[in-house]
């Protein structure tokens, strides 16, 4: 019998977001494998081999995958937020790109999930409902010099930005080179919004000003989304109740509602 790979977004980490197609992928598994974290958000099943591994070793991972699928297993990559948004399925796809000629001929199916610009903004209103971009601070695998011309660029041409990856114990300045960058494009009252973990138990969102950012700085991690917002992003104050973020769908013209 022929194997087959599924890549599978487990969404934020709340089981509730998880899609029934993924859910179903999960169980039709007879292998998982993944970053140990997040297998740990797969509740274990009878006969389901597990096989962890580093956050660093995407590309070994996901060959050791197509190499098991490919001796006819039903194989599941498992991947926090959605696979397809600095994740696992362009790791599969470059592993097939380069690896033998029999990994074409698998069935892959990715099944998307709830991504962590997504599950962040949904927390604190619609800052993504204009035009907007996303990019990650992790230097690892791209020049930090190009990622500071795509921050500048962005934030010059009105994007709202999220920011993946924004900090880490390897590169813990590299969301206050940023912020610099942003400093010297945007107003200082520019709507920032961090977001850490989520939906789930340990969440902390808070929503500050670019002049404010700073202190904001030195808690981000890697379980940390950050969203720039736009010169034209608003911040709606409500009594007793944290503020909306927004980003208004007209650009550039005033449109209210009804027109």
């Amino acid at each position: 019998m022929m194997g087959r790979l599924a890549v599978i977004g487990l969404g934020p980490g709340r089981d509730g977001l998880v899609t029934p197609e993924a859910a179903a992928a999960l169980a039709d598994a007879e292998a998982l494998f993944g970053y140990q974290p997040y297998l740990d958000r797969v509740p274990p099943r009878p006969g389901q081999i597990r096989h962890a591994s580093d956050n660093r070793e995407e590309i070994a991972r996901a060959q050791a995958a197509l190499a098991l699928a490919a001796t006819g297993a039903r194989v599941a990559m498992v991947s926090g937020g959605d696979p397809g948004v600095f994740a696992m399925a362009a790791a599969v796809c470059e592993a097939i790109e380069h690896g033998p000629a029999a990994w074409r001929t698998l069935p892959l199916t990715v099944h998307p999930g709830i991504t962590a610009m997504l599950a962040v903004a949904a927390r604190v209103g619609a800052p993504l409902g204009h035009d907007f971009c996303a990019i990650s601070l992790s230097d690892n695998l791209k020049p930090w010099d190009l990622v500071a011309r795509r921050l500048a660029a962005a934030a010059e041409t009105g994007f709202v930005i999220a920011l993946y990856n924004p900090a880490s114990k390897a590169r813990p300045d590299r969301l206050k080179d940023a912020f610099a960058i942003f400093a010297e494009r945007l107003p200082p009252e520019t709507p920032i919004v961090f977001g850490r973990a989520a939906g789930r138990a340990d969440e902390r969102i808070a929503i500050v000003p670019l002049a404010d950012a700073a202190d904001e700085v030195a808690r981000a991690d890697m379980a940390t989304l950050v969203i720039v917002g736009s010169a034209e992003t608003r911040l709606v104050p409500r009594d007793g109740l944290p503020p909306l973020v927004y980003a208004p769908r007209s650009s550039g013209r005033s449109v209210g509602i009804g027109t």
